[in-house]
């Protein structure tokens, strides 16, 4: 069992209370985590707003520190990778290579340069107008990706000054939690706070009157309510919320050049990304050939633990997600879908569902219209490629969205038309460090990543100068 700290102001805290983390492999518990109290989430709010100040007027160190902080990351990804992959689920390599591959970020950012001041001289006065860090910021993390999105947020704020205060999920907290007694080493106390707990704490870290902003990635319906506590206090939001994202195969596609690609933009941790591909729209022609292409390569995916050699596919996080995908894929088979590749959860105590592909099914069945967040794949025929566009857009999802074909331009013209954030053209590739990423609709609030996701930990700062008296 492991047992882990928060990070307050620098230091290891622990917590009279705890709860058990739970390894989606066995279902048994693998180790606990702290329940921050409210006066220890006070304590930690003030020592962020106490290491705002200094922070925030050095960008020299603040650069030397975020560097470190990268190298020191890097340095531990091997050793917390199977603490990653026990209470995620991952395979171990992947485990290591997010948090590998999330330290890029505090390297990207700690070399950013916040856009120039402006400045506008007029015949009786000057304007400037620059850009300032908003103050302490909080952050809530999900269970899916939780270094990688953690550190979509800590390293922007971090680059402009802000200060922020982190609470993982619940599901996942414990990577998180040591990640942040390795970066208290290179970072000054303060700058960067780690809580853990279960609710309320995130209401609670929400509420709090000290942050300014709140970062959150999670489900729609959360963070609606996320939306509307921070609105109590109008703090700033950036929300990265659910997508039921669509992937338009078009008529002069090669199957057998797409099929690896778009198998993994849907089943890539085990189907637990915000913007994996959640349902394929495929010409009537090609439908029969692509169905059982991804048939045959679902069957041959190997699920197992992820501390296990050679396993592609892991088990689902939790057993609710797990329990979803099952009720989705019964309801669709009840339907009348055809269930191409397989549709039932394994044997055993741990979460674990196999990677499934279902045809014969279209919108009205929740399985399409609904995002399933898990190892399971509808396949819909079209007719007219304007009719597949209007049914992909017909959500108030919009995440992001995919085009598959061998005319790229033609793909370009398509993807124009969807009415998402971000749009995939043959590739099932995750999201860029410099461009942004966000969603529409539903799916999301502001964007993180790039040079605007470095603007969202601003505020604008205006000096406006008049002739001196004479």
């Amino acid at each position: 069992m492991t047992e882990s700290v928060m990070t307050i102001n620098g230091e290891a805290v622990a917590c009279e209370g705890t709860f058990d983390v739970i390894d989606p492999a066995t279902g048994a518990p693998m180790g606990s985590a702290p329940q921050c109290s409210p006066a220890q989430l006070d304590l930690a709010m003030q020592a962020a707003q106490s290491a705002l100040e200094p922070w925030s007027s050095d960008h020299e160190s603040r650069r030397k520190a975020m560097h470190e902080a990268a190298e020191l990351m890097r340095g531990s990804a091997q050793e917390l990778g199977p603490l990653f992959t026990k209470e995620q689920g991952r395979p171990v390599a992947m485990a290591v290579g997010e948090i590998a591959i999330s330290a890029a970020w505090l390297d990207y950012y700690a070399d950013l340069e916040l856009p120039e001041k402006s400045v506008r001289n007029l015949p009786d006065r000057t304007i400037e107008v620059s850009r300032r860090p908003v103050g302490v910021a909080a952050a809530i993390t999900p269970w899916n990706a939780p270094i990688l999105l953690a550190m979509w947020k800590i390293a922007p704020a971090l680059a402009v000054g802000a200060t922020m205060v982190l609470k993982p999920s619940p599901y996942t907290p414990l990577t998180t939690l040591a990640l942040g007694q390795v970066l208290a080493a290179a970072l000054p106390p303060g700058v960067l706070n780690i809580v853990s707990g279960t609710d309320p704490l995130g209401r609670q870290l929400v509420s709090h009157p000290t942050p300014r902003k709140i970062a959150f990635t999670g489900s729609i319906p959360t963070g609606k309510r996320v939306a509307v506590d921070a609105a109590n206090d109008l703090k700033r939001v950036t929300l990265e919320l659910g997508g039921n994202d669509a992937a338009i195969v078009l008529d002069d596609a090669d199957i057998d050049r797409i099929v690896e690609p778009l198998f993994m933009s849907a089943f890539a941790n085990s189907g637990q990304i915000c913007e994996a591909t959640k349902r394929v729209y495929v010409p009537e022609r090609l439908y029969g050939k692509l169905v059982d292409a991804l048939a045959d390569r679902a069957r041959a995916a190997r699920v197992g633990s992820g501390l296990e050699p050679d396993v592609e596919l892991g088990p689902l996080t939790t057993d609710f997600q797990r329990d979803h995908v099952e009720d989705l894929v019964r309801e669709a088979k009840a339907a009348g879908a055809t269930i191409a590749a397989g549709g039932h959860r394994l044997p055993g105590d741990g979460y674990f569902f196999e990677p499934t592909i279902i045809g014969d099914v279209q919108e009205g069945t929740r399985i399409v219209d609904e995002e399933q967040f898990g190892p399971a794949l509808p396949v819909v025929p079209y007719k007219d490629l304007d009719d597949a566009v209007q049914r992909a857009n017909a959500t108030m999802y919009g995440l992001a969205g995919s085009v598959w074909s061998a005319d790229v331009d033609r793909a370009r013209a398509v993807a124009a038309r969807l009415m998402v954030g971000r749009v995939k053209i043959n590739t099932g590739g995750l999201p860029s460090m410099e461009a942004p990423f966000g969603g529409v609709k539903w799916s999301g609030v502001g964007v993180e990543n790039g040079p605007w996701g470095l603007e969202e930990y601003t505020d604008l700062h205006v000096i406006e100068t008049g002739v001196a008296p004479r």
